[in-house]
């Protein structure tokens, strides 16, 4: 296995905020990086910029919203497939997978599902169905495999900071929660929380009521890691920086770094 460092933003507008991703590229130097929200056409993808600043890349545009991409330092990524299965008719760009650096890399931005209960949530429910019939086969398929994205779901309390005023959003029902952990029980290993099993870790801070100031935040970025990947998996944080910079997402990078060699078990 080649030593790579992989990260997953949600960037949440690349036109405005491409100054801000140049900067974290630049610094933080990921080998791959995954996009989501780039509310971009695809015609509008800043695919001249990022291949100037060394970054071979992969889209899924849509105007005004959703819209996933995937990064690669030093080359360009083979793409797999765009859009999952079971999902052939639908019009919202959220799924990407492609692979570099010899890993499998699916890109993908999971529906936030608000308001709640309604078509929204259905249709979030039914995207999910699909990543976790689609994740079964990617899970099985032998080869060094990653989820990466925004999955839109709060794992359990310990991922925010007060479920209270949560209670009735999508990102924290019951029903969001029962299938991202049937993802973990197709053998999924769950990078920050499996380096971090007993601290709160943050990936997002609404813009609202001064989330990010008070560190109320919420952890819904998610790395997943296959049975060929994840003894390689060495190290894994949050680019919390980048969350305090002028004009910034109101999610911040998550990232893991692999080694070159499988850690004893």
């Amino acid at each position: 296995m080649k030593a790579l460092k992989i990260a997953t933003f949600n960037i949440n507008g690349i036109r405005s905020r491409l100054p801000a991703l140049l900067a974290w590229l630049e610094r933080e130097q990921p080998d791959i990086a995954c996009l989501q929200e780039l509310k971009a056409a695809d015609q509008q993808f800043p695919r001249a910029e990022l291949e100037a600043a060394g970054y071979g890349s992969l889209h899924h545009g849509q105007p005004s919203w959703n819209g996933v991409a995937i990064l690669v330092r030093g080359s360009d990524p083979l793409e797999v497939r765009r859009g999952l299965p079971g999902l052939e008719e639908d019009s919202q760009s959220r799924y990407l997978e492609a692979a570099a650096h010899g890993v499998l890399v699916a890109c993908l931005y999971l529906p936030n599902g608000n308001p709640q209960p309604g078509p929204k949530f259905d249709y979030k429910l039914h995207w999910f169905e699909c990543l976790i019939q689609h994740a079964r086969s990617l899970y099985g398929s032998g080869h060094p495999t990653l989820l990466a994205g925004d999955f839109n779901v709060v794992p359990t309390d310990m991922d925010i900071y007060n479920p209270r005023s949560w209670l009735k959003d999508a990102l924290l029902q019951p029903e969001s929660r029962a299938c991202y952990q049937r993802l973990l029980d197709q053998g999924w290993l769950d990078a920050i929380r499996h380096l971090y099993p007993d601290e709160r870790v943050y990936t997002f801070w609404d813009y609202f009521r001064n989330h990010w100031a008070r560190n109320a935040g919420l952890r819904i970025d998610h790395l997943l890691l296959n049975l060929e990947l994840a003894p390689y998996l060495k190290r894994a944080g949050v680019d919390a920086w980048v969350r305090n910079e002028a004009k910034a997402s109101d999610h911040a990078p998550v990232w893991i770094e692999l080694g070159t060699r499988r850690a004893r078990s």
